[in-house]
């Protein structure tokens, strides 16, 4: 499971108080999913406060509360216990609960582009020793709770976009972990901090999403903007590089520039 992009525009036009979630809501909105498992997604609904009504239905396997504007999780969100996915991209998350660690059976959570600070992740998400996919990208981070390296079973780790001067130790002995993303961070890179690990680059970085400009925040737009800008400008560097290569091409060693 590759790492989303998580630039999306939250609702307009909202209240105070944002959409109120009703019991019969929630459960209208469970679907089956081809494997069988009970998925319930309330993405982008303008949510300000976690639903209540949804802790009567712990029996779920994955929660989408992405594209919310949720500030806070309530601590029985550890009585969730069938959970194995949960996506909370893209609130206004600044903590996460202790009782997360209570969430065993979860392989794959989304807390991408929240407002996440190093204090606000508790050492129980080490205890999450099945967690697969952690994507903590585009919050405030500079440091990890020493805990995180009883994550034995981590294959992807999403660190982008945060304030990381340098990796814990911990993530290079994080023997399953094939696919981390660092880019972005202010990084002073030394030998054996972790940062040769990035992910194959023959692999794409991200599932993307095809959206307007209208679905997204002034700030992701023009981050696309320029991203888009470089690669046409990167690719025009290669195409003329390559050009000059071929028109001139001769015994001597040449410098492909990528």
């Amino acid at each position: 499971m590759a790492f989303s992009v998580c630039c999306r525009a939250m609702p307009k036009g909202k209240g105070a108080k944002g959409k109120k979630v009703t019991l019969k809501m929630a459960k209208n909105a469970v679907r089956v999913t081809q494997d069988g498992r009970r998925r319930l997604s309330l993405s982008n609904m303008g949510i300000v406060t976690f639903p209540k009504c949804l802790l009567k239905l712990t029996n779920i396997d994955e929660l989408d509360l992405s594209r919310n504007l949720i500030q806070k999780l309530p601590d029985d969100i550890g009585n969730f216990r069938s959970l194995s996915w949960l996506d909370l991209h893209s609130n206004k998350l600044e903590a996460v609960p202790e009782s997360i660690g209570k969430l065993m059976g979860l392989t794959h959570l989304n807390l991408c582009n929240n407002y996440l600070t190093s204090a606000g992740l508790p050492a129980t998400l080490g205890s999450l020793s099945g967690l697969k996919s952690l994507n903590l990208g585009l919050n405030r981070l500079d440091a990890l709770p020493p805990d995180m390296a009883g994550l034995t079973s981590l294959q992807e780790l999403g660190l982008f976009d945060n304030l990381f001067i340098r990796l814990p130790e911990f993530v290079s002995m994080l023997s399953g972990l094939t696919k981390l993303n660092i880019k972005r961070n202010p990084l002073s890179c030394t030998e054996g901090d972790g940062a040769d690990m990035m992910q194959d680059s023959s692999e794409p970085e991200e599932d993307m999403y095809l959206v307007t400009e209208g679905s997204l925040c002034s700030t992701c737009l023009q981050r696309c903007k320029e991203d888009r800008r470089k690669g046409r400008e990167k690719k025009e560097k290669r195409r003329r590089t390559y050009d000059v290569w071929r028109i001139q091409h001769s015994d001597s060693p040449v410098t492909l520039t990528l």
